[in-house]
This record gives structure tokens, C-alpha cells and sequence, in this order.
């Protein structure tokens, strides 16, 4: 069975190589450090979730997150915010932006395989 495929986005290498080590073995993890990878690999491929980080340099997820919503591809794919902060506004932000969940870093896997899993199943 071919596994489900993750876009993982994060401008935070650690914080990436964790997202990967963490999903690798249930799921194909694409890993990009940048929103503009994210949306260069969003024209080729379409994967079964995005997994996006809030703060990132350049272009933040909230940005980037409406860019990707505007590609007639991607407005269904479900996406799952991660955020170090607890930032109000940010949640709203991407809310209106049909977010399906957002997990709070530092993740604890069990969490993160959780709401992925409720994501995929919808």
C-alpha cells in the first residue's frame, strides 16, 4: 500500500528532521525549509496534508497558507498549523483560511500522528 504523502514545511531544520523522523514511518514526508519551496513543489505534486509552521523568515505560513489556498489544486488539502506561540491571532488568521488543526511546538509524536491521522480520515 503506497503510504500517504506530507508536505512538512518548516524553516527550522531541527525542528524539520523531527517532523521527519517522526511521520517516516507511517507516511511519505516531503520536507521544505521555505514557504516558496512549499509552493514550487504545491505546482508539481499534490500531497494528502500539509503540515505548515507558522513562523518562518521571508514568507510566514499565514502567507503562504493564502497562496496555496488560492491554487485551484490545493484548496482541499488539509492543513495542520504548527506554532511555538500561542498567538490568537495567527489561529484566527489561518482559521479563516480552513486550517483543519494546529498543533503546538514541541509536538509530542503521539499528538501529532493523531490529529494527522483525524485529518486524513475526514
Amino acid at each position: 500500500m503506497e503510504k500517504m504523502r506530507i508536505l512538512a514545511v518548516d524553516d527550522n531544520s531541527i525542528s524539520l528532521a523531527a517532523i521527519e523522523q517522526e511521520l517516516k514511518r507511517a507516511y511519505e514526508v516531503i520536507p521544505v525549509n521555505s514557504g516558496a519551496r512549499a509552493l514550487q513543489y504545491l505546482k508539481r505534486e499534490k500531497p494528502d496534508l500539509i503540515l505548515l509552521d507558522i513562523q518562518m523568515a521571508q514568507k510566514d505560513g499565514i502567507e503562504t497558507l493564502r497562496e496555496i489556498r488560492q491554487m485551484d489544486r490545493c484548496t482541499d488539502i488539509p492543513v495542520i498549523m504548527l506554532t511555538s506561540k500561542q498567538d490568537k491571532t495567527a489561529v484566527v488568521e489561518t482559521s479563516k483560511l480552513g486550517i483543519y488543526d494546529y498543533v503546538l511546538k514541541p509536538f509530542k509524536g503521539e499528538d501529532l500522528h493523531q490529529r494527522i491521522d483525524r485529518a486524513l480520515k475526514k
